[in-house]
């Protein structure tokens, strides 16, 4: 730590530096500036530099640097460990950093490490063109890529990280470098799965995919028949097209107009299937679905924006979460699974999904620094209420699911859907062999470990 005289000095100078704005406690809109989505994180980070360029993100991390200060990096500000922030050292905030560029002849789009699913997918849906995006509008989209990716699209288009052409990174020591396959092509790798380890994400360019037309069908039913809805929606997608998406789940009713009055605050069991191509080709796959006794249903074609805006979480909630790959969802499963879900905390905003993965997933296994890429489903209790009397319970439910689907887990995680759940969590993320490899690479960028508000990969 600087000297305070010396600290106070460059403070001044990274106001004067910064094209955008300059945040320390006491300060108008500090407060503002340091809440993120997951209401459970309160830390109070010395200085939040709200970047409006690649040069301001260098002005930042150099200033960090000089001062010895631990960097956080904020794009969305989803992580559900709160990573996006520090206590006592330099926020790096992407947010003014929003700007997409769709390239339609190409295929490709170019956008700044600040934007959102929502900012993607609306630019990218003028074209008529998609690329794999997470299942809320809100969620930073360098943080979902870099760190692996997985969306309704997924089955269809692979991973997000699978079409990851480019990122350009700010790294340890305020060098911009650009990483491709052809140029640093070990760090490209490594960005592939290792997350914020590496640099700060200020811009990425992503393979776009033709999407013309995109229907869904969502049966929701009462709890007694949740077995049999899971069962069949397992059926249905085991037998049917592989690019077809979606999740079972279990929630508490939306107060929604598809949702009679009577269930909402209500535990009920759902099903989604998310089919790119037409309503009546998904029609015809979503019949057994249907045939299940069931209290409301949607079978529709949607913009695939609108589609990702469905499930979108209020900020402000308290959240806690985690995940689990599956060999397989045999009927034992759906019994453990459906049991876990008549003990979910209700009326809350928790959700407790298993989704399919599979088709171009499973197609993408080997090349990149991920360990899930053969599972064939997924669980997620995703642990979201807004009462801090509810703490206790809810997170004591997800980790009973853990538990609870321990027979059936593959040993592999999805590292953008939990919280700090030790090294040996970050190595079943990316695999151990993989994880060497990673730590050598950082090594390269970043030997001082200073990008380490991550899942992080210490350097060998």
């Amino acid at each position: 730590m600087a000297p305070l005289s010396k600290a106070g000095a460059a403070l001044t100078a990274l106001r004067e530096d910064l094209a955008g704005e300059v945040f320390a406690p006491g300060d108008p809109g500090y407060d503002e500036a340091r809440t993120v989505f997951n209401a459970m994180i309160d830390r109070r980070p010395a200085v939040i530099a709200q970047c409006d360029s690649v040069a301001d993100v260098v002005t930042a991390v150099r200033f960090a640097r000089d001062l010895d200060l631990p960097v956080a990096v904020r794009g969305g500000g989803h992580s559900v460990a709160g990573m996006a922030l520090n206590d006592g050292g330099v926020v790096v905030d992407l947010r003014r950093m929003q700007e997409v560029t769709v390239h339609p002849a190409a295929k490709a789009v170019r956008l700044g490490g600040g934007a959102t699913m929502g900012h993607l997918d609306r630019a990218c849906q003028a074209y008529g063109l998609a690329t794999p995006g997470g299942r809320v509008s809100t969620t930073g989209v360098g943080g979902f890529v870099l760190g692996g990716g997985d969306g309704w699209l997924s089955r269809a288009f692979g991973l997000a990280s699978d079409n990851l052409l480019g990122v350009e990174l700010v790294t340890a020591d305020g060098t911009v470098a650009e990483a491709t396959a052809e140029e640093r092509p070990e760090l490209f790798w490594a960005l592939h799965g290792g997350g914020g380890n590496f640099g700060i994400a200020t811009a990425l360019t992503l393979r776009l995919h033709e999407l013309p037309a995109l229907a869904i069908a969502m049966v929701f039913c009462l709890p007694e028949y949740g077995p049999q809805l899971v069962a069949t929606y397992r059926e249905v997608i085991e037998t049917g097209p592989a690019e077809t998406g979606g999740a079972a789940l279990y929630l508490t009713g939306p107060p929604e107009e598809f949702l009679p009055e009577h269930l909402v605050g209500q535990r009920l069991c759902g099903a989604l299937l998310v089919c790119p191509g037409p309503e009546d080709r998904l029609r015809k796959l979503a019949e057994p679905l249907l045939a299940v006794p069931h209290e409301a249903e949607i079978v529709t074609p949607i913009p695939y924006a609108d589609l990702q805006c469905m499930l979108d979480d209020p900020p402000g909630m308290r959240n806690y979460w985690s995940a689990e790959f599956l060999t397989g969802v045999p009927d034992a499963f759906v019994d453990a699974f459906c049991a876990l879900g008549e003990s979910m905390p209700v009326p809350t905003g928790t959700q407790h999904l298993v989704w399919p993965q599979g088709g171009a997933i499973a197609e993408g296994a080997g090349d990149w620094p991920l360990a899930h890429r053969d599972a064939a489903w997924a669980v997620h209790p995703f642990g979201i209420w807004e009462d801090p009397a509810d703490d206790g319970r809810c997170r004591e439910w997800v980790r009973d699911v853990r538990a609870g689907v321990a027979p059936w887990s593959t040993g592999a995680t999805y590292l953008n859907f939990i919280g700090d759940e030790g090294a040996e969590r970050v190595a079943a993320g990316v695999g151990a062999g993989n994880y060497r490899r990673l730590a050598g690479v950082k090594r390269e960028y970043d030997p001082d470990n200073v990008f380490r508000f991550n899942h992080n990969i210490k350097p060998l």
